[in-house]
């Protein structure tokens, strides 16, 4: 009954999956006004079915051409012009296996279409064993090394009771041979122990020692000549070891028909991916397999593996992990082998022989009564697959999980696997992947082909309802047909069409983000952003930000660069072009001395400063040419008849004022001229038809000299006496306090710091160093003992 039961249910499950969803649909569920191609009427669901025919309901909407398949029929669209949701499920039962029928299954499907299958797993009773051991060989493994040397016989024995064939295989592992794990000092790299007086090995990432074998003498012997090693810190290199013991299946010699234990042997944890950036090693691991003479040559090079990569190897090669650990790590591993499908942890107080065998036994017992199944989908298309597994164990019941346990010898498991296709690819017709579906610990599994049928026979858009789609549809079905000159006969047509889908003066189609279909472009999809437009030119990722926006919201994003809006400029339309803030009291922009960019004034001179580019320090003033001028009439006086006495050094148009207020802002400019006696005389400068005129003030600002001198010798009068008050005040109060109410002088006293009097020392030592006439090259010391002062004395 085992041999047609799961091709009967799978069968069963393909018409389930078709032809129900057919018989129960609504034609409602296939009409909608959104949709508007063949792509868009099959995602509705799989009953429903879309019709290209050209005439088909002359002068309806698009979305009338999707319905159910029987509707379509009925209104005269023939199954040669109908594209439906056909889900195919496909058996191989030529290919003949022990363990996990079936062998090999092909699917179709469709976008929004899903096939179920059933696999069933039968567990064998009596399988050959490969038992690999990994043991830690740091320093402080020394004993558990000991009492390992006597468990390969006994384990022998003890394992005939499940297997009839056992071999076994023994690899060594220490930590990555780099600093900071070890001490890379000359005397300790090839012995680690040196300090101690003893003979260790190197230490070594991973160290293939002896390859499976039957022969139980030559294991033991194997392990008695092991010695230990040592490192630096904790951590040991647990997982990079157990990488290369599950993918370097010729070395170590696994059997293909044999179950695979990998049994790890360690005191402490294990460095994890991404530890070794502490030795400058930032290389991810390549899950390859890196022995030369048996040694592990990539330890220097390349990372830890990560947790899911080392899950990915041990399940592609069929291997059930163990792991013995000392009672003290057991919550680490704990929590690991929670992330490992197939893995067994073991507790030991101490590594001796009998815990070890029982360990194993155990483990062996256990891991082969639960059956679970991994399926696994090409890491391009797993984000558009889904996948469902339903066991069905040996005693009826169901479980949550994809696992059975307590399945014996000789019972079968069935799993009930659903896959589903939730989308395509963009732009194209169909797509081929591989889909695993593998029992943890087996070394057989099932392989599904699936074919994905992405696109309608009427082209990539599927949009064949009028005359410029159904053209285009048919130029790229008749691309193979050829003229009796050997050139195609829509060659014409097919160039135009990726005229139209370049920009001006490009020679790319879609600017090489998009697909160019009947002159159109699809564009393609980015996991940075969107990107849309006549020609693919614009997204939403590629150009500078402002402030965390792109193009600061005001602008797009074409070719890489930000198009801003009216009135922004710059790379990211951060600035402004408009002009109010630049414009400065007299009208002008910048003080017609610069350009307005971003809201601020740009000098076009560097000697212009100011918001306005108002100010020039090093510019000659307007004033300084009229110095001479006005000179001329203080020195004659200030009178009206005197001007033109000074008509040859002035503008033609001088005139006084008595009111110095009477010179407003009214005139171009202000000055002020400064006299020899120090008097300040103001006047402006006016321009009337390219005439200058000056306007000088008669009342000057005068300070008189005699008044300045009398003013600072007051000054310093009234400081010198300040000076000799605070001199005089002070001196009388220290006299006041150097004097005791009797008069008498009163001499300072010592308090004692509340120690011991003994312990204060009654005189000094001092060595001093002098040399001999007798003996130039040869100083002599002598000591010299100073008497102190006693404590109560006062100084004489």
């Amino acid at each position: 009954m085992t041999s047609w039961l799961p091709q009967y249910v799978l069968l069963c499950c393909s018409m389930v999956t078709v032809c129900t969803g057919a018989s129960s649909a609504d034609s409602s569920v296939c009409r909608s006004s959104a949709v508007t191609s063949c792509s868009d009427c099959l995602r509705r669901g799989p009953q429903c079915a879309w019709c290209f025919k050209e005439d088909f309901l002359k002068g309806a909407l698009p979305s009338q051409r999707c319905d159910l398949l029987v509707n379509l029929r009925s209104r005269g669209c023939g199954p040669e012009f109908t594209e439906q949701n056909d889900v195919k499920v496909e058996v191989n039962a030529t290919i003949s296996s022990t363990q996990v029928t079936p062998k090999d299954i092909s699917i179709t499907l469709r976008p929004g279409t899903n096939a179920s299958f059933i696999v069933a797993v039968n567990q064998l009773e009596r399988y050959p064993v490969d038992l690999y051991y990994l043991v830690d060989v740091s320093a402080s493994m020394q004993e558990n090394l000991d009492h390992l040397k006597t468990v390969g016989v006994a384990l022998s024995l003890r394992m005939m009771e499940r297997s009839s064939d056992l071999w076994l295989g023994f690899g060594s592992f220490v930590d990555k041979p780099v600093s900071p794990y070890i001490n890379v000092h000359p005397s300790k790299i090839n012995n680690p122990c040196s300090d101690y007086e003893i003979r260790c090995r190197p230490a070594h990432g991973f160290h293939h020692v002896l390859s499976m074998t039957g022969n139980m003498s030559e294991f033991s012997h194997v392990i008695k000549r092991q010695r230990i090693s040592g490192n630096m810190d904790t951590p040991e290199g647990g997982l990079d070891a157990m990488m290369q013991a599950a993918v370097c299946q010729k070395a170590v010699g696994w059997r293909p028909e044999a179950k695979h234990l990998l049994l790890l042997m360690t005191d402490q944890p294990s460095h994890l991916a991404l530890d070794s950036r502490l030795a400058g090693i930032v290389v991810p691991h390549d899950g390859l397999c890196h022995l030369e003479n048996n040694v592990y040559t990539g330890s220097t090079r390349m990372d830890h593996p990560s947790v899911g990569q080392l899950s990915e190897k041990l399940l592609e090669n069929h291997i059930y992990s163990i792991f013995a650990v000392e009672k003290q790590q057991y919550h680490w591993y704990e929590e690991l082998v929670e992330l490992l499908s197939g893995s067994y942890l073991g507790k030991l107080g101490l590594f001796q022989a009998p815990n070890l065998i029982g360990l194993v036994l155990d483990a062996y017992k256990k891991l082969l009564s639960e059956v679970a199944v991994s399926v696994s989908v090409e890491d391009k298309a797993v984000s558009r697959y889904w996948v469902s597994v339903s066991p069905l164990c040996p005693d009826g019941s169901t479980t949550k999980g994809q696992s059975c346990s307590g399945v014996k010898p000789d019972q079968t498991v069935y799993f009930s696997i659903t896959i589903g296709l939730r989308s395509c690819p963009e732009d194209v017709e169909s797509e081929d992947i591989t889909v695993m579906v593998r029992p943890i610990g087996y070394n057989e599994s099932t392989v599904v082909r699936i074919r994905s049928k992405c696109q309608c026979r009427c082209g990539l858009t599927g949009r064949c309802q009028d005359d410029k789609e159904s053209s285009c549809a048919g130029s790229q079905t008749s691309t193979n047909q050829r003229s009796d000159h050997g050139l195609t006969v829509d060659s014409k047509a097919e160039a135009q069409n990726h005229q139209n889908c370049r920009a001006a003066e490009s020679d790319v189609d879609c600017s090489g983000r998009g697909v160019c279909d009947c002159g159109k472009c699809l564009c393609e999809e980015s996991r940075l952003g969107t990107i849309y437009g006549t020609y693919c030119e614009i997204d939403d990722f590629s150009c500078p930000y402002e402030g965390g926006i792109l193009c600061g919201s005001r602008g797009v994003c074409v070719s890489g660069e930000c198009v801003c809006q009216d009135g922004w400029t710059g790379d990211s339309c951060s600035c402004s072009i408009s002009t109010p803030s630049c414009q400065s009291p007299d009208g002008l922009i910048c003080s017609g001395r610069g350009r307005c960019v971003c809201g601020q004034c740009v000098c076009d001179d560097p000697r212009h400063s100011g918001d306005f580019c108002e100010r020039c320090p090093t510019c000659v003033s307007n004033c300084q040419p009229h110095w001479k001028c006005v000179d001329c009439h203080i020195t004659h006086g200030l009178t009206q008849k005197e001007v033109g006495r000074c008509n040859h050094t002035c503008a033609p148009l001088v005139d006084y004022t008595d009111d110095a207020s009477a010179l407003t802002v009214e005139t171009r400019t202000q000055c002020v001229y400064v006299s020899h006696d120090s008097c300040r005389y103001r006047f402006q400068t006016s321009s009337y038809s390219g005439q200058t005129k000056l306007y000088i003030s008669t009342r000057p600002e005068c300070v008189s000299s005699g008044r300045l001198i009398g003013t600072f010798l007051s000054v310093c009068a009234l400081t010198v006496l300040c000076g000799l008050v605070v001199v005089a005040v002070s001196r009388l109060v220290l006299q006041k306090r150097g004097r005791s109410p009797e008069g008498a002088a009163e001499e300072p006293t010592y308090l004692s710091t509340g120690k011991d009097l003994s312990y204060i020392p009654t005189s000094n030592e001092k060595t001093v160093t002098y040399r001999r006439d007798n003996l130039p090259d040869r100083p002599v010391e002598m000591q010299i003992q100073v008497s102190k002062m006693p404590l109560g004395d006062p100084w004489q």
